[in-house]
């Protein structure tokens, strides 16, 4: 098979620059999904999110056992299907803060070079206020006073209801936004279970994509890497390029010694407390079996009530270490608040009404990497998430513990307010909050940083998100972000990946 283009993953960044490779007609486009179809009830039901995560539409990777976190490994869900994340996350959508891309300190990406293609994908996907909130996720988001219906924003302290990617009580995905749009040019051929090996290069020129089945497929103008901050540095590994030491003593042939591929990673570390209470939250209690019972049915005829939850409703950003010597105020934590029971005792949905809310850090100091373990492309890599490896996220975690309790105790929740329950009010000094924080934490599956775009040579990808030293091969995923955004992640993916497009149209254009 042939194509003019070939895009890898058709995640959120991915069906964006899909998108914007067929509006400029630059010819025939093939997209490769290594996973399934999105056109399932539980994608398309909000609240479904909470049977996909771990299922055949997850790649369900795992962090290598942790040192700083008592050697536990962390789950790394990741959307294996149309739609990528966007079809498995919980919608909240968040651009991040302006100087988060100031402070990326590349040419061509800071604020007011991005803030028009946010503009471009929001027009698309139209994020709303979530329509149905439950009152304890209204309550929350007065615990910083009252933002009107404005989402909470990064840009400082505040809380309120989210703005989500849903649309008619339904998930709107990447896939929905994008995709179709493109498809629908007679100019894209999308295919699933299209898992990718490698690409292969002649005279240092992407030309092929092999498939895991052995199938061939031929780029004659360039080849578009967006399996995200996971598949995109294996497979440009598998590819050949990356440390060539370490690519060597695996048999693969070294196509460009880049010593930084599968370095940066990074995540939003994160911690959560839980609340049980009758009437309080949403839950397994005998109280609320008839409104579960009629809650399928009232999605299908009506695209209301329960299952139309995002199950993340509402949050806050707050400060939460000592404003520093510099005078830095910035929020440095973010919270998402769940109007649900859900466990502490290893199972999502358990028995009980409650709500829980945990804290994340805006802009994490530690930092991992990515690596083969070896060239079988069915083989999961060696995943180092570094969580609190540097001392100052522990700190933060301490010190945002504390301040989400007191958030809590502010959000008036009245006579539905809740006791926590886990880890309890019996903890609380800072050793054992510690304790807890390394016992519990994980993340917000949002992974960055594995192909740093720069302008040091250095740097895996170039601004123009050029994969350096050969030609006709480009990265669009949240790979490329040399920070992790203040917020959420996916709507700088969706970002990323136009302006990618963007980029690519213009290179060929020239």
């Amino acid at each position: 098979m042939e194509f003019d283009f070939i895009v890898i993953g058709a995640g959120s960044a991915g069906c964006a620059a899909t998108n914007e490779l067929a509006k400029a007609n630059v010819g025939t486009i093939a997209v490769l999904e290594a996973g399934y179809t999105n056109r399932v009830p539980q994608v398309k039901i909000p609240f479904g999110l909470a049977w996909t995560r771990g299922s055949k539409r997850d790649w369900k990777f795992k962090s290598q056992p942790t040192t700083e976190l008592g050697g536990r490994s962390i789950d790394v869900t990741r959307g294996k299907m149309l739609g990528g994340s966007s079809s498995i996350n919980s919608m909240v959508w968040f651009r991040g803060r302006r100087d988060d891309f100031d402070n990326w300190d590349v040419d061509g990406w800071a604020w007011h070079d991005v803030e028009g293609a946010f503009e471009e994908v929001e027009s698309l996907l139209k994020p709303t206020r979530f329509v149905d909130p439950h009152p304890v996720s209204e309550a929350y988001g007065l615990a910083l006073g009252d933002n009107g219906h404005a989402p909470p924003t990064p840009e400082r302290e505040s809380a309120g209801v989210f703005h989500v990617n849903l649309h008619s009580g339904a998930r709107r995905s990447a896939a929905d936004a994008f995709l179709t749009p493109a498809k629908n040019t007679g100019r894209v051929e999308v295919l699933t279970q299209a898992n990718v090996d490698r690409v292969e290069f002649e005279e240092g020129t992407a030309r092929r994509v092999i498939l895991t089945d052995g199938r061939q497929l031929s780029a004659r103008r360039g080849v578009v890497l967006s399996a995200g901050s996971i598949g995109s540095p294996t497979i440009l590994m598998r590819s050949g390029i990356g440390s060539g030491e370490q690519l060597l003593a695996l048999g693969i042939s070294v196509q460009v010694d880049a010593q930084q591929v599968g370095e940066n990673l990074h995540d939003h570390p994160a911690v959560g407390l839980h609340h049980a209470g009758a009437n309080s939250g949403y839950g397994l209690a005998i109280n609320q079996f008839p409104h579960w019972a009629v809650s399928p049915f009232n999605w299908l005829l009506r695209r209301k009530g329960r299952l139309t939850s995002n199950i993340v409703e509402a949050g806050a950003f707050f400060r939460a270490n000592p404003i520093g010597t510099d005078g830095d105020d910035r929020p440095d934590c973010q919270s998402h608040f769940i109007p649900f029971m859900v466990g502490h005792k290893g199972y999502f949905i358990t028995w009980g009404a409650g709500y829980s809310a945990d804290v994340n850090i805006c802009r994490p100091h530690s930092r991992g990497s990515l690596t083969l373990r070896s060239a079988d492309p069915h083989e999961q890599p060696n995943i180092d998430l570094a969580l609190l490896r540097d001392r100052r996220d522990v700190d933060t975690l301490i010190y945002g513990v504390k301040r989400l309790r007191d958030v809590l105790k502010k959000a008036p929740f009245e006579t539905r307010r809740a006791v926590e329950v886990y880890p309890g009010d019996e903890v609380q000094s800072d050793e054992d909050i510690e304790q807890f924080v390394r016992d519990r934490c994980a993340t917000a599956y949002h992974p960055v940083g594995t192909l740093r775009m720069g302008q040091d040579k250095g740097a895996p990808v170039s601004a123009r998100l050029a994969v350096r030293e050969v030609g006709n091969l480009w990265v669009a995923d949240a790979s490329i972000m040399p920070k992790i955004t203040t917020a959420n992640t996916n709507a700088p993916s969706m970002m990323i990946g136009l302006r990618a497009g963007k980029m690519i149209v213009n290179n060929i254009q020239k």
